[in-house]
Formats: C-alpha cells, structure tokens, sequence
C-alpha cells in the first residue's frame, strides 16, 4: 500500500526557499507554528524575515520537510475550518 503523496497538481503554499516574511503572509497561524517549533520566538533566538524556512531550519537543527508539512496541516485545517464558519 502506498502512502499519501502531494501530486504534482496540488498546490503547495509553502516550499524551501521561501523567505520567512513571505511564509508569514499566508495565513496568521503561521506565526503559531514557528513558536511550536522555537523559531524566533524569543529576544535571543530572533529569525530574520529575509531568511528562507530553509536557512532557519538549517540553523536551528530543524528538518525542512517537517516544518514544511506541518506549515501546510495547520494552514489546509484553518482554511477548512473557516470555510466550515462561513
């Protein structure tokens, strides 16, 4: 049995190289999934908003395909839950 894959069709909202400033606009539960992971989130362990998802997850020793995973979860359940809302 084959595990879930994104097919190519699928549009990804978030990928690697994409600046932290940029991922931020998506959606407001972006900022949510930063502090989960400890990026940024205090005056000692800020992130540049220039940086790329992948140079911060680099520097702070986080895979970039489990940020980008769960960056797309909580962004396809807020919008469902809004959708749901509306």
């Amino acid at each position: 049995m084959k595990g879930y894959q994104m097919s190519e069709n699928e549009s990804k909202n978030f990928y690697a190289d994409m600046p932290v400033a940029e991922a931020m606009e998506v959606h407001p539960r972006v900022a949510e999934v930063f502090a989960a992971f400890h990026l940024g989130g205090c005056a000692h362990c800020g992130i540049s908003r220039y940086e790329t998802i992948e140079q911060v997850c680099m520097a702070y020793g986080i895979e970039t395909e489990e940020l980008l995973r769960v960056l797309e979860e909580i962004v396809a359940k807020a919008k469902s839950e809004e959708q749901t809302q509306a």
